[in-house]
């Protein structure tokens, strides 16, 4: 029996810009934390070697200090590594590979080819046929090499290769990195360890994508997991399990208000996030004016709470009901300046204006309400 973990896109260094500096640090913190739990997993379960199918890091740029705290996390794990090169970390003549070997810190257990070809490994009797990529896109199948490529007798062959199989996959990802869709029966081989694509996908009985193990964007295609592969033997078929690894949970909501218990719920549900969100929130339609105050309570303690809150409400319009009307004086005046940014804040073709129109249009509300407040308390 073979028994390997398979892993892929890492993306070690990768930046997140549209959140804020304390949330964007520590989801790149995770990233490291998630290598470190893949390396005592693969004690734990006791694997014969951790495959990772690109990827790894996701800028040639990293700092010396990111590459070293990468290997340093795989510590836990004083098996076999087998790591390839994925096109955000191409194996170029000068790359974050050439810096990691020049600084001298890539452990002996490592195996990090940057060329294809086998990468034998006589102790879990595996033959892993390695494909890094030596550019960032390419238009040829780099995985056709395995078709002639030779392994030791009885060893359980296994590739290793990091793009996109060819009718697999979304029609809006990327067409570069080509791998054919019948590429292990091809090659003969027994399993076919692929990454690029960040979600956990199936592509047949002996090819899997293991997805990013911590989840790094809002798109719902199950990432978050390692895969456990055992092959009893040559010609085997593989016995995979997805094992959940990733700590957030990424979410994108999309609601439209309409009635007024409309905002009720969606604030029951943004008290409900906890410390392993990240959610970006979008949200249209229009309420009155206790609703929008009960959105922005509950959206500034949903923030406190989550790991991470991205509010959009600029397709929220404010529409005062009676209550909000009846505070806005008995002159009228004020009522029909109200009624005027009502219309500006609804009217097409000008995000901007209508952005100010809504702003002002909850200033006026607000200093009408708390002037009313005033008044009845004297």
């Amino acid at each position: 029996m073979t028994h390997i973990l398979h892993t892929a896109d890492w993306q070690i260094g990768r930046q997140y810009g549209q959140f804020d500096s304390d949330d964007a640090a520590m989801l790149a913190e995770a990233r490291f934390d998630a290598v470190a739990r893949i390396a005592q997993l693969a004690t734990e379960r006791g694997v014969d070697a951790v495959l990772v199918a690109g990827d790894v890091f996701d800028t040639q740029g990293i700092s010396d200090r990111g590459i070293r705290r990468l290997f340093g996390a795989l510590g836990a794990y004083a098996g076999p590594w087998v790591m390839i090169a994925g096109n955000h970390d191409a194996a170029l003549a000068d790359s974050v590979w050439t810096r990691a070997i020049q600084l001298g810190c890539v452990p002996a257990n490592v195996h990090v080819p940057l060329r294809t070809g086998v990468v034998d490994l006589p102790g879990a009797n595996l033959a892993v046929l390695a494909a890094p990529l030596t550019q960032r896109h390419t238009y040829d199948d780099v995985t056709q090499a395995f078709d002639l490529m030779e392994s030791e007798a009885g060893r359980v062959r296994v590739g290793l290769a990091h793009g996109s199989v060819t009718g697999r996959l979304p029609d809006t990802i990327d067409a570069t990195n080509p791998i054919a869709a019948d590429r292990a029966a091809r090659a003969r081989l027994d399993y076919l360890a692929l990454g690029d694509w960040h979600g956990c996908l199936q592509v047949d009985e002996r090819c899997w994508y293991a997805g990013t193990p911590e989840q790094d964007r809002f798109r719902g295609n199950e990432p978050g997991y390692v895969l456990d592969v055992r092959i009893a033997g040559p010609g085997a078929a593989p016995e995979v399990e997805r094992v959940a690894l990733g700590r957030y949970r990424w979410s994108a909501w999309s609601e439209t208000l309409s009635l007024p218990t409309d905002a009720q719920a969606l604030a029951d549900r943004l008290a409900a996030l906890r410390g392993e969100d990240v959610l970006k929130l979008e949200v249209a339609g229009h309420v009155g004016m206790p609703g929008w105050e009960l959105l922005q309570r509950a959206a500034g303690e949903a923030a406190a709470q989550a790991r991470a809150l991205l509010c959009d409400f600029s397709g929220l319009l404010l529409e005062p009901d009676e209550a909000d009307f009846a505070q806005l004086g008995a002159s009228g005046y004020v009522a029909e300046v109200a009624a005027q940014l009502q219309a500006m804040q609804a009217a097409p073709g000008d995000d901007a204006q209508a952005a100010v129109a809504s702003e002002a249009l909850r200033l006026l509300l607000r200093m009408q309400r708390e002037a009313a407040a005033e008044g009845g308390a004297q």
